[in-house]
């Protein structure tokens, strides 16, 4: 089996472009490209469904989220100040 590679790299070692991923995977494209651009860590029905398309088991994907997450007090900053 080969090392686990995100979902980005796998699309480009099988040369899938992200609309044939979509069409394969069943899978809504806002929800596809957020997974893809990391910005949206999928359940495991989707994970399923994405690795399916790809030909490949979830445990083969690294899945993460890697857009830097702020933690706010309070209502956030467009309301004032936030402790």
């Amino acid at each position: 089996m080969e090392p686990a590679k995100t979902i980005t790299e796998w699309m480009e070692t099988r040369s899938v472009r992200l609309e044939e991923l979509v069409e394969a995977s069943g899978l809504d494209r806002r929800v596809v490209e957020a997974i893809v651009h990391n910005r949206y860590t999928p359940s495991p029905q989707q994970r399923q469904r994405l690795a399916a398309a790809l030909g490949l088991v979830p445990e083969q994907i690294v899945w993460g989220h890697q857009t830097q997450v702020e933690h706010l007090y309070g209502h956030g900053p467009q309301f004032g100040r936030t402790p």
